[in-house]
């Protein structure tokens, strides 16, 4: 696994307040089309999309490259239903974004929200497959005529980027939130082959880091939920074999917590007021972050110095595309680990300024934090 590569995780979700100040631009999307001679496309066999905006200064030379995250799919059903929102067709993506999208948080071109990277070449590159980014299946569906190619996507992107002349940049980051945050970790050392040596390439997973939590509540349906992911799309051959043949805590779990697969009680628990919560619940909640930083130590315990962690306890999924996720936290003392904020943490790791691993250790319970 890549040696290079900085976990921001939650361990609860929250919807969290804005700022009311914002440093965001709007970006023209782009359809890939020559890459429908490669075969790669969206579930319903749209060409893949990104949108791309220059860098400038003395960033021109560094690349940003984003994986947009939502969700997987795990049954040729809920392939399909995805196949016709836009996290499975580039045309929804285009009639519904109105062709246009928002950088924000690290994306933006803002040195007052981004001073790390706010001059550099970025690539938001949008999800469409429901596999981040990882089948390759050559064989159309007969029956619902779906295309399960989240791969070759991925390397045609990459293909453009090359052509584009990313092959040539100074500083690399590869990035990406929720499902997009997990194939951030997936393709980290290939993404790092793509450059010589000279180059620093690092990889940035935002809410990637999934775990199974064997002994704890649904564990059995977080694994089949997996399951269902890398049976449809066929990821037997593609993931690392300790993903396959023993299920590894790293992949095969989402957050316990989601809106799915709570009862009435939880949602006003978790999403209205945690003074909601009964005793039963809160222990749950304890319990559930044992497991996540136990999970989380055994499976960096190895790992190179290189690598990073930035472990809170807010209720929130996904930081670095919204400014007040990744900057505003600041404002008011919250989110704030080794006294940093996110953006701040990820500019030392990435620059080699210092090191960043550090967990909330002082809070048992999940924060309703206010960021700004």
């Amino acid at each position: 696994m890549a040696q290079f590569v900085l976990l921001i995780i939650f361990i609860f979700i929250f919807s969290l307040q804005s700022c009311g100040v914002d440093g965001a631009r709007n970006i023209s999307i782009t359809l890939l089309k020559n890459a429908l001679a490669k075969g790669a496309v969206c579930l319903d066999g749209s060409p893949p999309a990104y949108a791309y905006s220059r860098g400038f200064g003395d960033g021109a030379d560094n690349w940003h490259v984003y994986l947009q995250g939502g969700g997987w799919c795990d049954s040729r059903g809920s392939c399909l239903d995805r196949s016709k929102n836009e996290y499975g067709s580039s045309t929804v993506i285009m009639a519904t974004k109105n062709g246009t999208i928002t950088f924000r948080g690290m994306l933006a071109d803002n040195s007052t929200f981004n001073p790390d990277f706010y001059n550099w070449n970025v690539v938001y590159i949008f999800y469409c497959d429901g596999s981040s980014f990882m089948s390759d299946i050559e064989e159309v569906d007969p029956v619902h005529n779906l295309t399960y190619r989240g791969g070759r996507i991925y390397e045609a992107m990459m293909d453009e980027l090359l052509r584009m002349g990313m092959g040539n940049a100074k500083n690399a980051l590869l990035s990406g939130t929720s499902a997009g945050g997990l194939a951030t970790i997936l393709h980290c050392d290939k993404f790092q082959a793509l450059f010589p040596d000279s180059t620093r390439v690092k990889c940035l997973s935002d809410s990637g880091f999934f775990i199974r939590g064997q002994y704890f509540t649904g564990a059995d349906l977080r694994e089949g939920r997996f399951y269902g992911v890398v049976k449809t799309n066929k990821l037997e051959n593609l993931l690392p074999t300790s993903c396959t043949t023993k299920f590894n805590p790293i992949l095969l779990s989402e957050n316990v917590f989601n809106g799915k697969s709570l009862s009435p009680s939880w949602y006003n628990c978790t999403q209205i007021d945690l003074m909601l919560c009964n005793w039963t619940d809160l222990q749950t909640m304890k319990d559930f972050r044992t497991t996540f930083i136990q999970t989380l130590k055994s499976t960096i315990v190895d790992s190179s110095s290189r690598r990073g962690y930035f472990v809170h306890s807010c209720y929130r999924h996904g930081h670095i595309t919204e400014n007040f996720y990744s900057t505003c936290s600041s404002l008011f003392g919250n989110n704030i680990l080794a006294n940093k904020i996110v953006a701040q943490a990820v500019g030392d790791w990435y620059f080699d300024r210092s090191k960043f691993e550090e967990i909330d250790i002082l809070n048992d319970l999940p924060r309703k934090c206010s960021f700004c």
